[in-house]
């Protein structure tokens, strides 16, 4: 099978092969999914064989507005509206009560709830009007790896094996989509996997809002994508280095001890001071902040995986605020692994 590239002149021959059944990876803010018609059980299968995703876990389906969304879900709780008015267009995703035999256990993961998104981004919403039917849109990557922010992401992983990838050029915040259960009346709004809309940002709207931490092992159901305990991962080994010079260094030290080929992923001032070791690639995040982090989170991962590095370090953030969703997926990518001298 060729992989097409298509452009913005080319959403109604997009849309056309998504109304076929083939699968068409998009672009969203967060990162590009891999798009199939939600209500084509056959179509769904696809997404999971070409992803080598298990077929246990839940696919968010993507919508271009509300009224669409609500054509699938047996009740819009109050506090789902005020945070769609807020957040939609945008990176939060609404686990909701799903309208019995709208969706398959394809798309459910055999739960009787389904988890909503309305992306921000205009070529992607253009897609979906014209398909006029809501889309699934997992990570647009071999599962397990570290997810596309970009479209040659996509087309590494891909190629060969869907019908086409909408470019939209690189996403713009480089992690996945909060996701907040809106479905347990006992423990109330709950975040089952942290993104760009903040913790406190939902509690100035809805109130209390908790915080899932449990890491699903293997054999458990998720209700929600991406909390598997290992995800995110290269090939190459990654651990997490807390962020001041002396640590980086006694990181590096340490590797090189050990005779292995250093990979970096961090800031540009904390690799200027190993721009002369000639056992450390670097890829740079820019500023040292965890914004540009989680931005460039998996291109970097992506990127020193392709190098000669036999292992990578990554730097820790203060887990505030985007922190969370960062170091969620840092601590996926490591297998939960620090590196302590």
């Amino acid at each position: 099978m060729e992989t097409k590239r298509f452009t913005a002149k080319d959403i109604k021959e997009a849309a056309a092969c998504l109304k076929q059944g083939q699968l068409v990876s998009f672009p969203t803010e967060t990162v590009y999914g891999l798009g199939a018609n939600a209500l084509s059980e056959a179509a769904v299968k696809q997404v999971y064989e070409v992803k080598g995703r298990p077929s246990d876990n839940p696919l968010i389906v993507h919508v271009s507005s509300q009224e669409m969304m609500e054509n699938y879900v047996a009740e819009l709780p109050e506090e789902a509206c005020r945070l769609i008015e807020h957040f939609w267009p945008g990176p939060l995703t609404l686990i909701l009560p799903m309208k019995e035999g709208t969706f398959s256990s394809a798309v459910t993961g055999g739960l009787n709830t389904v988890a909503f998104r309305m992306p921000d981004n205009r070529l992607t919403l253009e897609l979906i009007k014209e398909a006029d039917i809501p889309l699934v849109g997992p990570s647009a990557n071999t599962s397990g790896k570290p997810s596309p922010t970009t479209a040659d992401h996509v087309y590494h992983d891909l190629q060969g094996k869907i019908a086409g990838i909408l470019d939209g050029g690189a996403a713009e915040i480089g992690v996945e989509s909060t996701v907040l259960d809106l479905t347990d009346k006992l423990a109330g709004p709950t975040i089952l996997r942290p993104g760009a809309v903040t913790r406190e940002e939902l509690a100035k709207v809805i109130g209390n809002v908790s915080m899932d931490g449990h890491l699903l092992g293997e054999k458990e159901v998720p209700k929600a994508p991406g909390m598997k305990y290992k995800h995110y991962s290269p090939e190459v080994p990654v651990w997490i280095v807390q962020n001041t010079p002396e640590n980086w260094t006694e990181a590096v030290d340490w590797a090189v001890t050990q005779n292995q080929q250093v990979g970096l992923f961090a800031a540009e001032n904390i690799l200027q001071l190993f721009k002369e070791n000639p056992s450390v690639v670097g890829y740079s995040f820019g500023e040292d902040t965890v914004e540009h982090a989680a931005k460039y989170l998996f291109s970097g991962l992506r990127a020193l995986d392709e190098t000669a590095a036999e292992i990578i370090f990554a730097p820790a953030f203060p887990e505030t605020g985007l922190g969370e969703a960062y170091m969620n997926r840092l601590k996926k990518a490591a297998n939960q692994n620090f590196f302590k001298n």
